[in-house]
């Protein structure tokens, strides 16, 4: 069974103006999400996720994949990206977890935008309506503060009790006028190395 599509969303916002200051660069977020029917809906506990992980993840991954960077203009413009996942009422969170922790999931963005970090994700259930969040940080480069962003949006229908909402997310730029420096820094200052940051 591929994935069954209620409807698609794609939300993009763009900062101009952040703390009383005009940005030298705005910073544009861009998520992508569908509304998928939960494929374990109504089968009681299923046992072996794996089959329609399978079934189901590689199409939404190509999709969604496709929907950011139509909107970013090429993979090479992406600069932080993030997953999330929200299943209604009547799932498990592990189905919101499956659907996205997979490679079949994820390695379709990853390889479109050339990144290397890992994708920062939320797995949770909830009703219509609940903030779906997307954290972010540099597809590159992990100790990037100046990427550490959360797309926060909503559907207002979605999910039902049987539905999963799937989304990825995209940032062009980082917080227009960051000044917390990067994670180095602070392994600088406390003589740690990134290898051991709390130095255990």
């Amino acid at each position: 069974m591929s994935a069954i599509i209620r409807k698609t969303l794609v939300n993009v916002e763009t900062t101009l103006i952040e703390g009383g200051r005009a940005a030298a660069r705005p910073l544009k977020l861009i998520a992508a999400a569908a509304v998928v029917k939960n494929p374990w809906a109504g089968r009681g506990f299923v046992e072996d996720l794996k089959p329609d992980i399978h079934a189901v993840a590689p199409d939404l991954g190509e999709l969604l994949t496709g929907l950011i960077l139509d909107e970013a203009g090429s993979g090479a413009d992406v600069e932080a990206y993030g997953k999330a996942a929200v299943v209604g009422l009547d799932g498990e969170v592990e189905h919101a977890s499956a659907l996205i922790h997979t490679l079949h999931f994820g390695n379709p963005y990853r390889q479109a935008v050339g990144a290397k970090s890992y994708l920062s994700f939320t797995n949770t259930r909830g009703p219509a309506n609940c903030p779906i969040m997307i954290p972010l940080m540099d597809k590159n480069d992990e100790g990037r503060r100046s990427h550490y962003l959360t797309i926060q949006f909503a559907i207002p229908d979605a999910p039902a009790a049987d539905e999963i909402v799937v989304a990825l997310g995209a940032s062009i730029g980082g917080r227009p006028h960051h000044r917390i420096g990067d994670r180095y820094q602070d392994l600088k200052d406390l003589g740690h190395d990134a290898a051991n940051p709390a130095a255990v």
